[in-house]
């Protein structure tokens, strides 16, 4: 009999002589499947064999005389069937009917096979008992996997690979898809009924991980084609991993397992955010039941789906997951870099955002449950993180996260969070405390704009928003209030490290969180710390940012310590002593009680004055005008801080002082001597306090250097100074006889730095004008300070309190990124003394030198003089002298000519 007579006669066969001639005939029906070259035959004979023979074979049979002898060449098959529609598709085209009927007669080939091999799934599962293992069925899982993927890839390229001819194959690739679908659906089933025991062999182990790993590499075909297929394809993955966990968990891909989890989490993650921004730009109803409100709570359901199913995996299969921990940090990362309130997200409305959040819910047990796994902690806690600033935010809000969560482990994870590492062969790791204050460093953006979080819960209610300082200030100080003392030492070298930032709101922040450690903790560690940083001011080298952040702190703790505390305190750094003068500079007088107070500040004053007496006595050294600056800045605190007028005799010590010291002020030593500049800061300052009580001489000698001084690019601190002195002569009346000398200095002074570039400088200049024309009788000075009209409209604005920009939100935006590169670059320069050189920047000069030689004596002597004759000469032509002057003159001439002498006598 030939071949097509027999499977023409065999498909008239009913079901009792299938199963009478199976021994007989299934052999002859191998042999042509095995021999036929023709795609159309091989389907036939495949649909005979699957259909009419294999429903008669018991379970046992299966594997032996159907499976290993037919699925080889299945695969085989459909790898050539998938091959030939590559080679041939680019020729496809509505006029090429020949290669259209061909093409879709593979694909109605292609659509047959899965229906075979569905047909085979079906088979196995009506059998009432399960399986005990692979063995029945050794050959089907791999050919079922290989052809899902195979058309899973297929579909997935087919708009790519048919291009603009896809509607000529669209419902069979349709019908392909359907019935793979339905093949894949049906063999998980199937295999949910293997149930491999605890004494499974190695070889039924091996085909079980096989199984999961394909299917692994299914889902990362089929991700973007079917979401409900996708997930349960994944329950199934995680299912089977933790059904075998005892035989599996050795040898799973757990990174690759976590990883496309991962992947798929962050993809659905940011498919939600992109469908919500979408609805929000087309003023899609939020409320609605369109296609696009539906779409976005089933990938809002997906993703929710995917976060739980990595926390499930992670939770069985933490121990293997150590090389994840990098990705599972990133994860966390990525997502809330493109979630509110990150400057990186997209814009949608608050009911989408509501959604979202708790799409995310499953976020916080993912954190928790990998807070005692040490590599988690070292990828979190490592030294260099991301640089990208949209990662900063979010490892900010991690941090603050884990902080929460401190106070409920156990103490060996709460070393691992808090200690940091303490050996050199550990992975290097921060504290969570250090970690915090250096993210929060790097969020300057967020903080400039501001953005706003959720504040804590009180009374049973949200707080109003809340900054970002204020979050993980509130965050971190909690946290503070239930930390075991044995990690007070890491959060007080935290702190330390925090406040001597160069980022000045860490160092505030700091600051804060220090205050309220001293304020929860007892009163004898207040002290303690008070005299700590009260010893760092002392041993700080000059003026630099960290010394002014130890100066903040120390002005509060003076507040928070006791009556008998601060008793202590001064006695231990007694204001009598010159060298504790510059601790009491910083001091904020005000935080003493009264009584003791008051002597604290005559003390000040004493000391001071005697320190600036010893070196104008010992002729004005410049090398040691260190002392003296510490001196005058010690006054100035005592000047500043007094909420009452000073005793006669401190007011006459102050413009005594004043009077001496300004007539020794050279504007050229300014200029070149750092420590001369140190000098006139405070000096301009006490002058402004003292101006009522100094003689109005020295007033227009201070006037007169300010004149020749400010225009020659002075120190920015020295301007500021100038115009606390500026300021305060509003409240003075000049008598008539030095007006002319005065006067014009003084809108002189007020038109120069009203035209200042700088918009600090310039924002100082009008508040101190302002405050000038407030209280001043001399009204002529204002309209002869407003040089030019547009002098005058800027002070008209600003008296008007009117706003001279608008600008948008992303206006705001950009120009806060460029400041935010500009401030970068100041801070590293002030971290590493690094100093910025450009093309045709010029060698720095050499530090001049701090000791003065006699010549350079002879030089600040005689300026001084010199200054002191012009100004006598300019008041002689302006007025007539009393008659005591010629007397005084003549001794001053007889001086000099003495003085020539002794010259002459030496050379």
């Amino acid at each position: 009999m030939s071949q097509v007579t027999l499977l023409e006669e065999i498909t008239q066969w009913s079901v009792e002589i299938c199963q009478q001639e199976l021994r007989s005939v299934l052999p002859k029906l191998l042999s042509i499947y095995h021999h036929t070259a023709d795609w159309d035959e091989y389907i036939r004979v495949l649909k005979i064999l699957t259909q009419m023979f294999l429903p008669h074979l018991s379970l046992t049979e299966l594997e032996g005389e159907f499976f290993s002898k037919v699925l080889p060449k299945v695969v085989k098959m459909f790898n050539d069937l998938t091959e030939e529609i590559s080679n041939q598709v680019g020729e496809l085209s509505s006029q090429n009917i020949e290669l259209r009927v061909l093409l879709r007669n593979i694909l109605q080939i292609m659509v047959q096979v899965l229906e075979a091999l569905s047909g085979c799934v079906r088979h196995i599962c009506s059998f009432e008992e399960n399986l005990a293992s692979f063995d029945s069925i050794r050959s089907l899982p791999s050919c079922i996997l290989k052809i899902l993927k195979n058309t899973f890839q297929h579909c997935k390229e087919s708009e790519t690979a048919y291009q603009g001819r896809l509607s000529l194959v669209a419902d069979l690739l349709q019908a392909l898809f359907k019935e793979a679908y339905s093949l894949q659906k049906g063999f998980m089933e199937l295999l949910d009924r293997i149930s491999l025991g605890n004494s499974a062999t190695e070889e039924e182990v091996s085909d079980m991980v096989t199984v999961i790993h394909s299917l692994l590499d299914i889902c990362s075909v089929i991700s973007n084609l079917d979401l409900a297929m996708h997930a349960n394809t994944w329950k199934f993955i995680v299912k089977q991993s933790v059904k075998y966990q005892v035989l599996l968990e050795d040898q799973l891909r757990h990174s690759d397992i976590v990883s496309s989890l991962c992947d798929d989490v962050l993809a659905s993650f940011h498919s939600c955010m992109e469908l919500a921004e979408q609805m929000k730009q087309s003023g899609v109803q939020e409320s609605s039941q369109s296609a696009e409100c539906k779409f976005f709570q089933k990938t809002a359901k997906i993703c929710r789906f995917f976060a739980n199913t990595l926390v499930h995996y992670i939770k069985e299969f933490q121990p293997f997951l150590s090389k994840s921990c990098g990705q599972f940090h990133r994860l966390y990362l990525q997502i809330y870099s493109k979630f509110p309130p990150s400057l990186s997200s997209p814009v949608i409305s608050e009911r989408h955002c509501n959604e979202i959040s708790n799409v995310l819910v499953p976020m916080d047990p993912f954190i928790t449950q990998l807070l005692p796994f040490r590599p988690f902690a070292e990828a979190v806690l490592a030294e260099e993180q991301q640089s990208c600033p949209e990662l900063c935010l979010p490892q900010c809000l991690l941090l603050v996260n884990i902080l929460g969560k401190l106070p409920s482990l156990p103490e060996d994870v709460l070393d691992l969070w808090c200690q940091g590492s303490q050996f050199p062969e550990e992975t290097p790791r921060l504290s969570v405390f250090q970690a915090l204050f250096l993210s929060f460093q790097r969020c300057s953006l967020e903080r400039a704009i501001p953005i706003l979080l959720p504040g804590v819960m009180m009374n049973g209610q949200a707080q109003s928003k809340v900054t970002l300082y204020q979050h993980v200030c509130i965050q971190l100080s909690a946290c503070i209030a239930s930390l075991p003392p044995a990690h007070f030492s890491q959060l007080e070298h935290s702190l330390l490290g925090a406040l001597l930032s160069s980022d000045v709101q860490t160092a505030l922040l700091a600051t804060d969180v220090w205050c309220f450690l001293a304020r929860f903790g007892t009163a004898e560690l207040c002290q303690h710390h008070g005299m700590i940083i009260a010893h760092l001011i002392k041993s700080c080298p000059g003026d630099c940012y960290q010394l002014s952040h130890l100066a903040l702190l120390l002005r509060r703790m003076i507040f928070l310590m006791t009556p008998n505390h601060q008793v202590q305190f001064i006695s231990k750094f007694s204001p009598k002593e010159a060298e504790n003068l510059t601790l009491w500079q910083h001091v904020l007088l005000k935080a003493l009680s009264l009584d003791v107070r008051k002597q604290v500040e005559e003390d000040i004053m004493k000391s001071a004055t005697a320190v600036c007496a010893s070196w104008m006595e010992e002729g004005c050294k410049l090398g040691q005008l260190e002392k003296v600056n510490t001196a005058l800045s010690a006054m100035l605190s005592v000047r500043q801080g007094s909420g009452q007028v000073l005793e006669s005799e401190a007011e006459q010590s102050v413009s005594r002082l004043v009077t001496q010291l300004w007539p020794r002020i050279s504007v050229k030593q300014v200029l070149t001597q750092p420590a001369l500049q140190c000098t006139l800061r405070p000096l301009l300052c006490l002058s402004a306090t003292a101006v009522q009580c100094i003689d109005h001489q020295v007033i227009c000698q201070a006037l007169t250097c300010l004149t020749s001084l400010l225009p020659l690019k002075c120190p920015d601190d020295i301007v500021l100074a100038a115009l606390d002195l500026l300021a305060s002569l509003g409240r003075l009346f000049i008598p008539p006889e030095i007006q002319s000398q005065v006067l014009p200095k003084l809108s002189s002074l007020f038109s120069s730095l009203l035209a200042e570039g700088s918009w600090l400088l310039h924002q100082c200049t009008l508040e101190a004008f302002a405050q000038f024309a407030e209280v001043t009788n001399h009204e002529h000075v204002i309209p002869e300070s407003l040089a030019s009209e547009e002098t005058k409209n800027k002070v008209v604005k600003f008296l008007s309190k009117a706003v001279h920009l608008e600008e948008n939100k992303e206006e705001r935006l950009e120009r806060l990124k460029s400041e935010r590169c500009v401030i970068e670059r100041h801070r590293h320069r002030l971290e590493t003394g690094a100093v910025e050189v450009t093309g045709d920047a010029e060698p720095c000069p050499k530090r001049p030198r701090q000791e003065t030689c006699e010549e350079e004596q002879y030089e600040m002597v005689l300026q001084t003089a010199e200054n002191a004759l012009k100004t006598l000469q300019s008041l002689t032509e302006q007025t007539p002298p009393p008659q005591w002057v010629a007397a005084r003159l003549q001794s001053l001439q007889t001086q000099i000519t003495h003085i020539n002498q002794v010259k002459l006598k030496g050379t």
